[in-house]
Parts: C-alpha cells; structure tokens; sequence
C-alpha cells in the first residue's frame, strides 16, 4: 500500500500551541491552501468527551458518511493545540462511502478537535467539536510503562473483531445492522514516545518515536493506510469500521525508528 504525498505532508506538520482562535485558521491556510471548507456537519459525527479523565489516553471516534453520490478518499483528524495537530490521517486504497474510528490519543491541552473528510473528487467537508483536558500535559508526562519491557514488546498487535459497533443510540446500533458493519480493534505494544517526555532517571529528554504508518489489508487486498503522530497513545488502539464481509485482516506497523511488525486475523463467518 502506498500512502499518498497528501498524507506525508499532514504527517510532518507541526505548529506551535496558539492559544487563541488563529490556530485553526493558521492550520487550515497551511494544510489546505484557499480550497473551500464545507460544513461537514451533516456527514461527520464526532465522539469525544467534553472532559478527558486520562488525556494522556483519550478516545476520539467519528462516523463519516460521504455526500450522495461521492465517496471518501482519506480522513484526517486534526487537534488544534496539540505540538503535531494534524494526528491521524486515514487514506483509503479503496474509496469508501462510509467510515467509523476511534483512536486513543494524547491531548495535551484544551483544543478544537476537526475531523476533515476529502472525497474523491477533491471536495474537503469539516466538522468541529472541543476537548477540555485535565492539566496533565500528556505530550511531556513520563512514560507509563518500564522502558526495557517497553522495549522489548514494541510492535506486538492483538486483532479483535465486534460484530456490530457499540454506537451510542439505538438507531444508530440499527443503522450498523443495517449497513452490515463490524468493527476491528488493533492494540498495539508502542511507547509512543513524543520527544518531549523526560527520563526520570537521567533526566535527559527520551528521543521521539512513535507509529508512523499502520497499512490495514482485507482479504489480501488493501484497504486502509493510517499515518500516525506522536499525538497517538502509549500502547495505542486502533479500531475501525469494516465490511461484514471481511474474512481476514492484516496489519503491518511501521515506526519512525523502521522497526516493521505483522499481524494476522481469520475472521469468523457471519
């Protein structure tokens, strides 16, 4: 699977943490150029708490539905405040007409949250909701796990599978049945380290590495190609939405350091 230079681009953008209603303006001049941004509001709904309880793990989900008669090309969800915004960018080898994920990630402040869908015909829709954090400044807090187990473990993945998604109504727990969804949870063993945390030891600062690329294949073909950031959790899951069809799944990992890791999943029939 190859990930589009659009991907690459959003991947290394990062702007410093602008504490007033500029940021967003300044990231869409940057990402987007003068291309219209459409309300995406109809299309996309976001998941995430008006609190984080743990911001160094918070979850953010989104179901995406494209316009009538377009499709999705790629993804992106963008945390305004945070040192590398642009925090997950979804690319589909395949275009989609609907989409669901929910990512654990690190919000390292109060911020805008926008989750910018691009269909295939190049039209760019932005929906926006807000975090409030608790004050832990997750992309600097010490790691959570012992660095030599850490070690040691980067880039084991367990595959789960749900058959129907836990959406949070009843009619949109239908909708999933109706629409013949399951969903695919990817834990990944990755201290995710931001470049900011400290050795409480040596006191030096840990070099960043993080998970740069998850390529999710279906039934030996590609599917979808997730740029990642150091906005990604420690030990992060990544779940998402597949069709019910889907026999088999394979993920292959990549870290900023090149470290490669492989996972394998038969899925059983429905």
């Amino acid at each position: 699977m190859i990930r589009t230079a659009f991907s690459l681009a959003l991947c290394f953008v990062v702007l410093p943490a602008l504490a007033d209603e500029s940021t967003w303006s300044d990231l869409a001049a940057q990402l987007y150029d003068e291309r219209p941004l459409h309300d995406g509001s109809p299309y996309i709904a976001i998941d995430a708490p008006y609190r984080t309880f743990d911001d160094a793990r918070t979850q953010i989900a989104a179901q995406i539905e494209a316009p009538e008669g377009r499709l999705l090309g790629n993804v992106q969800v963008i945390l305004d405040e945070n040192p590398m915004p642009v925090s997950a960018v979804f690319t589909f080898d395949t275009p989609q007409p609907r989409f669901f994920f929910d990512v654990t990630m690190r919000v390292n402040g109060p911020t805008p949250l926008h989750v910018v869908a691009e269909t295939t015909d190049g039209q760019i829709y932005v929906a926006e909701s807000f975090v409030k954090t608790s004050g832990q400044g997750a992309c600097a807090a010490p790691p959570g796990t012992d660095p030599e187990i850490a070690l040691a473990t980067l880039g084991n993945m367990t595959i789960g599978i749900e058959g129907n998604r836990q959406s949070a109504s009843a009619s949109d727990r239908l909708d999933a049945l109706l629409l013949g969804d399951k969903q695919v949870d990817v834990d990944i063993s990755h201290p995710s380290h931001s470049g900011m945390q400290m050795d409480q030891i040596s006191l030096l600062f840990i070099p960043m590495r993080y998970v740069e690329d998850l390529e999710i294949d279906l039934d030996g073909g590609g599917y979808v190609d997730i740029t990642g950031s150091i906005s990604l959790s420690e030990n992060p899951r990544i779940s998402l939405s597949v069709p019910r069809k889907t026999h088999s799944v394979d993920v292959t990992m990549t870290d900023t350091d090149g470290t490669v890791t492989h996972a394998h999943k038969t899925l059983e029939a429905h």
